[in-house]
């Protein structure tokens, strides 16, 4: 009656689904922070996030989604960002939509803007040539070499030249009067 084919389909139909669980190929269910959860810290999530409750804390994922009765104080930063409630903070994405009944006080950094009538923003809006995983790329990169370049670097000139005033050589030093003409000193020890 059952042949061994149709148990094999089954099989590879509950290993999709169990991939599917795991986050392969398919896109995901968004993490939901229900009306009646209240968070206090940080929040990174690779999918979607749907906030519809309170956070106190900076939020960064691909997709954000700020219910119409949410309650966020903080930064945003996604690919996406669709505001229907309230939001105290920057917005750094590529495509921000500011629902009719979204409250934003902050500024937004995005390469494309939406903004639905009846819509509250209080801040600045700069439009952002490259997309937001590349700034964050290119943002990281100085630091790094700068922090290199500093750790590689000898004493700066003010500790050069207090060494060479403790050993008792004079030193020549600029001032100048009322009257801006520099003259120039010579400290002897």
């Amino acid at each position: 009656m059952f042949l061994k084919a149709d148990r094999a389909d089954k099989t590879q139909r509950n290993v999709a689904t169990a991939d599917h669980a795991r986050g392969s190929g398919r896109p995901s269910v968004p993490s939901i922070i229900s009306a009646d959860l209240r968070i206090t810290g940080d929040l990174e999530c690779s999918g979607d996030i749907q906030i519809d409750g309170v956070v106190n804390g900076d939020i960064q994922s691909r997709n954000i989604v700020i219910g119409e009765g949410a309650s966020v104080t903080g930064s945003l930063k996604a690919e996406a960002v669709q505001v229907f409630g309230k939001l105290i903070g920057q917005i750094h994405a590529d495509t921000v939509s500011l629902e009719r009944t979204a409250h934003v006080v902050g500024d937004i950094l995005h390469k494309t803007l939406a903004i639905a009538q009846g819509a509250f923003l209080e801040g600045a809006c700069r439009r952002l040539d490259k997309p937001v995983a590349a700034v964050a790329e290119a943002a990281a990169e100085p630091v790094a070499a700068q922090a290199a370049e500093n750790a590689s670097e000898p004493s700066d000139n003010k500790a050069a030249d207090a060494a060479q005033a403790d050993k008792g050589e004079a030193a020549d030093k600029e001032t100048s009067d009322e009257d801006g003409n520099v003259k120039r000193l010579q400290a002897a020890s």
